[in-house]
């Protein structure tokens, strides 16, 4: 989880509660550093507190949204006026809960919030910069259209489903092929490799990570920029 609270108090709370949960959690004191530790990807929710230094958690909550960062977010502030939080909303928050509240009520809508499964907008499927229209059979990284071929949409697709997980090569053979192929086949090596040329290497990217003998994830946060040689 991220937490960007500037009173000490309350994100120390909030920390305190969150870890008693199981969460790993960071904080941010101000929008700036929130903006950058959420554009960087991998948390489940953002709490994010609507009156931050910098500006403020609207304006936080809406450049994720147009950097394609679909993240939960739950916006958290002591404003509980029903223009406050139709402007909450409409920033591209997904809940919106007013101070003073109870710990438990927290909780409880970020469990509702995490369990929603993969992240799907109206733009479809969804890590960091990377955009899939599952039904239009279309790939964009930013705003340049990739062209992939069925199965490595396929492939795509199913890691995009499931970010941050890894997943062995006889999973991605169950799943992306049919039962013709051999579980020692190198067929899902050839057709990583060519996913990743088309949506990392030539963007100078790296999301999709191997995992040294298991298999493959995708990074949640869509990808960070590859180390130049």
């Amino acid at each position: 989880m991220l937490v960007v609270e500037d009173e000490p108090k309350m994100a120390g709370l909030l920390r305190r509660g969150l870890a008693e949960e199981g969460y790993g959690v960071d904080v941010a004191a101000d929008s700036p550093a929130g903006l950058s530790a959420a554009s960087g990807g991998g948390y489940d929710a953002v709490v994010l507190d609507v009156m931050l230094p910098g500006f403020p958690g609207f304006e936080l909550c809406r450049r994720l949204r147009e950097r394609g960062i679909e993240v939960p977010v739950l916006m958290l502030t002591a404003r509980d006026a029903v223009d406050d939080r139709v402007r909450g909303l409409d920033s591209g928050a997904d809940d919106y809960l007013a101070k003073p509240f109870h710990l438990e009520e927290l909780l409880a809508r970020l469990r509702a919030l995490t369990r929603r499964g993969p992240l799907v907008s109206a733009r479809g499927l969804v890590a960091g910069n990377l955009r899939l229209d599952s039904e239009g059979m279309r790939c964009w990284r930013g705003e340049a259209e990739v062209n992939l071929t069925a199965k490595e949409h396929a492939l795509l697709e199913f890691f995009m489903e499931q970010p941050g997980r890894v997943l062995t090569r006889e999973v991605l053979l169950e799943n992306c092929w049919d039962l013709a192929f051999e579980a020692n086949s190198n067929v899902v090596d050839v057709h990583v490799r060519a996913l990743r040329e088309k949506i990392d290497r030539r963007f100078g990217v790296r999301s999709l990570e191997t995992v040294r003998g298991v298999g493959y994830r995708l990074r949640a946060d869509g990808g960070r920029r590859a180390a130049q040689p």
